[in-house]
């Protein structure tokens, strides 16, 4: 065996240095590369035993020494929750003793009592909910949640989401022997005057709010994708619709300005002496510092969030135009001028030709820089599209409704790339993408684009470009 053949490396190798691996391969990797956090994700959402620093509340109760109200859903931590069940039990040793008084009432007024029995038969609605008996907008229906008390203290009903604790169990049992010495069906003018046992809280391990569950976030996002327009509150079509004008607009005309300039810096050393030095200073200072300046400009409406994400996105992408123009292989500019091209055909028939796949790509990235801008964007002047929706609904807590938005707009970003990423083998078929868009079900079915654009883009190239490519490298 000979030593060339003893150091090549296999070709079922993972890691070889700078070879592609096989399609196959490349597949999988793909999608481990998004099972992976997923997976990690789910992990500390489910297994209690990685992380879980807090208890999420399923059967909660009113304590009548502190102000702060919970209810079933939030979340308190691992430290006080014991003391929060504590203070309940302790509540109603108290209510224990004055049932057992000469004067059950304690010297409250029958009206006071009856409001607080009712907020204790409401705390059975939540597992009501979950179970299906009730919707959210019927969790005041005292009649229902009334039967439930007497069919849960009877043994005609066991819930199991979430499953009662014994001790439960048996303040239901007290309780409704003392709702059925009064009335057997609920009777909002005769309800029971002696004070109720408050169901013990119950909860389970759960991610602080700011980490909803995977399960969690899906089902909120069919709830938010879903969401209606009403009165002057636009739907979530409307918003997706208004942060893409936002973005793009902001972007086209960054490029529609930036890209002449960056060709004219990377093409001809006057521009580039002219332009860069000040592009480069001003590329350090950040947009949002500029957000005011730009609503007095511009006024509050949606100008200033164009004007900030192309004030973001235009010196870079002058920088990085210009730096590939000047990576443009100069044997092409000379062979150009041995044909007796002069400096206007230099510029219009070699450089610009020779540098639009590559262009092409660099404005695939800078698109995605300028959806970065989006969220400060949206916040100049008067909050609109998605980032008005994050913004209220963080400030409320519904961190379930602000994930699904935060995917939706990393989704709208990857989507687009990898379309323009698939276009670029149709718009350049001269490329090496070109070459492996052919066999591509996917940019078969996307040859919409113009011919005349394609035979336009290849007109413009020297007429040796093509053969060049698939030479070796001259020494």
């Amino acid at each position: 065996m000979s030593r060339s053949q003893r150091s090549s490396p296999p070709q079922e190798a993972w890691f070889v240095v700078r070879r592609e691996l096989s399609g196959k391969r490349t597949t999988v990797l793909s999608f481990i590369s998004f099972a992976l956090p997923l997976a990690i994700w789910a992990a500390i959402s489910y297994l209690p035993f990685l992380w879980h620093p807090d208890i999420q509340l399923q059967i909660s109760a009113d304590r009548e020494d502190v102000t702060t109200v919970y209810i079933a859903g939030d979340r308190v931590s691992k430290g006080f929750f014991p003391e929060f069940v504590e203070a309940v039990r302790e509540q109603n040793e108290d209510v224990e003793v004055l049932l057992k008084s000469d004067d059950p009432l304690g010297g409250s007024t029958e009206s006071s009592i009856r409001r607080a029995n009712k907020k204790v038969l409401r705390h059975l609605a939540p597992v009501l909910v979950s179970h299906g008996i009730i919707n959210e907008d019927q969790s005041k229906e005292d009649s229902i949640i009334y039967q439930a008390w007497a069919d849960i203290a009877n043994g005609k009903w066991v819930p199991n989401s979430p499953p009662l604790s014994e001790e439960n169990f048996a303040i239901a049992k007290k309780n409704w022997a003392a709702m059925s010495a009064v009335s057997l069906t609920y009777d909002s003018d005769n309800f029971i005057s002696i004070p109720l046992l408050s169901l013990i809280p119950q909860g389970k391990p759960a991610n602080p709010d700011y980490l909803p569950a995977p399960d969690q976030v899906a089902k909120s996002g069919l709830k938010v994708l879903s969401m209606p327009g009403e009165n002057d509150r636009p739907s979530m079509v409307q918003r997706i619709w208004h942060s893409m004008q936002i973005v793009f607009g902001g972007f086209l005309l960054a490029a529609l300005v930036g890209v002449p300039i960056g060709v004219l810096c990377g093409t001809y050393s006057f521009f580039s002496k002219l332009i860069e030095p000040f592009t480069d200073f001003f590329r350090y200072m950040p947009a949002p510092t500029f957000s005011t300046l730009l609503v007095a400009i511009f006024l509050a409406n949606d100008a200033p969030k164009i004007a900030l994400v192309f004030v973001g996105t235009f010196f870079q992408l002058v920088l990085v135009v210009s730096n590939t123009t000047r990576r443009l292989d100069l044997p092409l500019l000379e062979a150009a001028q041995t044909l007796g091209a002069n400096q206007r055909q230099l510029l219009t028939k070699v450089v610009i030709p020779g540098i639009l796949p590559n262009l092409y790509n660099d404005l695939r990235i800078l698109l995605g820089w300028a959806w970065t801008w989006l969220v400060i964007a949206e916040l100049v002047g008067v909050k609109s599209g998605l980032t008005e929706f994050i913004e209220t609904q963080g400030r409320f807590r519904n961190f379930d409704l602000v994930f699904p938005v935060i995917i939706l707009i990393g989704l709208i970003g990857f989507f687009t790339d990898q379309i323009l990423a698939l276009l670029r083998g149709v718009i350049f078929p001269y490329t090496e993408e070109g070459a492996a868009a052919s066999t591509n079900p996917i940019i078969k079915a996307a040859m919409f684009v113009p011919r005349w654009f394609r035979e336009a883009v290849e007109a413009r190239l020297p007429p040796d470009l093509p053969q060049r490519k698939n030479q070796p490298n001259e020494a």
